[in-house]
């Protein structure tokens, strides 16, 4: 049974040991850069605030979930959504991306495809909504609620979320500036913003 778990264990990939700079994960996860610069030639959402985003939906936990449903504080069998992986995507919008992209073999809990996916997203919510994909608060904000939940206004009753998409705001921007630092240096080239 330990090897078991073990096993599983070790196919999970752990997440960065200093997830405030942004220099630092892509010296340890190298292939993180390259994923996301390849979302940002793909989708044009920048990799700062793709970044920013995936920090906030997952702590760059790929396997992450929501916590299960807790009944007189007993954790019950059921999660509150179907969120999952490194951009807590629900079934239905991994779903949408899988159908509009072509990408069958996409999982949540691979960085690669997650990064295309926050690019995707990014992207689909800059034609409907016009909010560019350097806004990070307005783009978590859509990312979060959903587009339709970001135009009726939800997240304004909702102040956590307010305060997690300011949080979102101030990493983009620190890793914004972090990666002008470090990108001359990372292996795979550079992003055009």
């Amino acid at each position: 049974m330990l090897l078991v778990v073990a096993v599983l264990q070790g196919c999970v990939t752990s997440p960065p040991s200093n997830v405030a700079d942004i220099c630092s994960i892509f010296e340890e996860k190298s292939d993180w850069y390259d994923s996301t610069l390849a979302a940002y030639k793909r989708w044009g959402a920048p990799v700062h605030v793709q970044m920013a985003i995936i920090n906030q939906e997952s702590s760059f936990v790929g396997d992450a979930r929501p916590d299960r449903v807790r009944f007189l504080g007993i954790p019950l069998w059921w999660r509150p959504t179907s969120a999952y992986g490194y951009t807590q995507a629900v079934d239905m919008t991994w779903n949408d991306y899988i159908k509009m992209t072509g990408n069958y073999g996409a999982d949540r809990d691979d960085f690669a495809d997650a990064a295309d996916f926050v690019g995707w997203y990014m992207k689909h919510t800059t034609l409907s909504l016009g909010i560019s994909g350097s806004d990070a608060y307005r783009q978590y904000l859509a990312y979060h609620e959903g587009r339709k939940g970001y135009q009726r206004g939800h997240w304004k009753s909702k102040p956590a979320l307010v305060r997690a998409a300011r949080h979102v705001a101030t990493f983009a921007d620190r890793y914004k500036k972090q990666l002008r630092r470090c990108q001359s240096s990372l292996a795979s080239g550079e992003e055009d913003e």
